[in-house]
């Protein structure tokens, strides 16, 4: 281990550290010595000698005594004294503030975290050594231009498709495309600023869903009962709360997965589109029966998996992997 001190660092191993801990060992066995030759004096001082003793050999044997415990209490002081020259002060740790009070948890077993703080901050120590030293190297090599990127000025590059800026033409043509293209499913357009766009979608008499969407990717969807309200006391749609119903709830997990399975950064039109695709599978929710099991309920729940692919109703258990 290694610590500033002074000048410099000065580095402690861990034998030094078992050396000091012997002697701080045996300079509380000498201060409890000490401590006792001085209860021994006091309690002869009080007590004095038995009273059995003779008279004429009293004094004499008090006198002789309190020499004696004199002389041991002398050994015990020169002894601790011995001791604490031979301790050193240890070099000054980093000042933790209110985290060092950490070290006097009594049950440091259960909860080491004052340990678990100086092993971090050992590890940034080095860390922020390594990141100087790369720094110094990377700062004496300056970077040359290179003649392949010179060649390249002027030419014009083909630019990739951006899914995260789009008109709102756009999204609206998209919109009634889809509403043209699946008769019993209703969707309708909000947009509470310039880059979010809110679907209500109306699946039948099934459900009803929000679709979320930022610019043209799809970003959450909520999906409820057909008898739910999806606004909120004032009249804003309500895009936070949960359906009351668990099948509802299932429904809205598995269009987290498919929203993500669905995914294409550059075609996102197509993304979109492939996901209300699998959402409008939904309409036969409580009358189509797992293409697994063959039956309708299974744990009181209808099949609310739709397979990505085949668009086949699965009840969650029954899936494929």
């Amino acid at each position: 281990m290694s610590v500033e001190h002074g000048s410099g660092p000065v580095v402690v191993t861990s034998r030094d550290i078992s050396n000091i801990l012997d002697n701080i060992s045996h300079a509380i066995s000498a201060n409890q010595k000490l401590r006792s030759s001085v209860t021994n004096i006091y309690s002869q001082l009080k007590d004095g000698v038995k009273p059995k003793t003779k008279e004429h050999a009293k004094e004499t044997l008090f006198v002789t005594t309190l020499k004696r415990n004199l002389v041991q209490l002398d050994n015990d002081f020169s002894e601790l004294e011995k001791l604490s020259a031979v301790i050193t002060k240890p070099p000054e740790m980093v000042p933790m503030g209110n985290t060092g009070l950490l070290s006097l948890d009594p049950i440091q077993d259960k909860t080491p975290i004052y340990n678990q703080l100086i092993q971090s901050y050992k590890w940034s120590a080095k860390l922020r050594d390594h990141a100087s030293y790369a720094h110094s190297l990377l700062t004496q090599s300056t970077p040359k231009k290179s003649s392949i990127a010179s060649g390249l000025v002027g030419k014009r590059h083909r630019q990739l498709p951006t899914s995260h800026i789009s008109s709102p033409q756009s999204i609206d043509i998209l919109v009634n495309g889809l509403d043209r293209q699946y008769p019993d499913m209703q969707i309708s357009a909000v947009k509470p600023s310039n880059s979010i766009t809110v679907l209500q979608v109306t699946l039948a008499r099934t459900l009803k869903a929000l679709v979320i969407l930022r610019s043209v990717i799809i970003e959450k969807v909520v999906v409820k009962g057909y008898h739910e309200n999806i606004h909120q006391d004032d009249g804003k749609l309500d895009i936070w709360s949960k359906s009351q119903h668990k099948v509802f709830q299932k429904i809205s997990d598995h269009s987290v997965a498919a929203m993500l399975h669905y995914h294409l950064p550059l075609l996102p039109d197509v993304a979109v589109k492939s996901f209300m695709q699998w959402l409008h599978c939904y309409s036969n929710l409580f009358s189509s029966p797992c293409s697994q099991c063959h039956k309708y309920l299974d744990d009181s729940l209808p099949p609310t998996w739709r397979d990505f692919r085949s668009l086949e109703p699965y009840h969650e258990n029954c899936r494929p992997c």
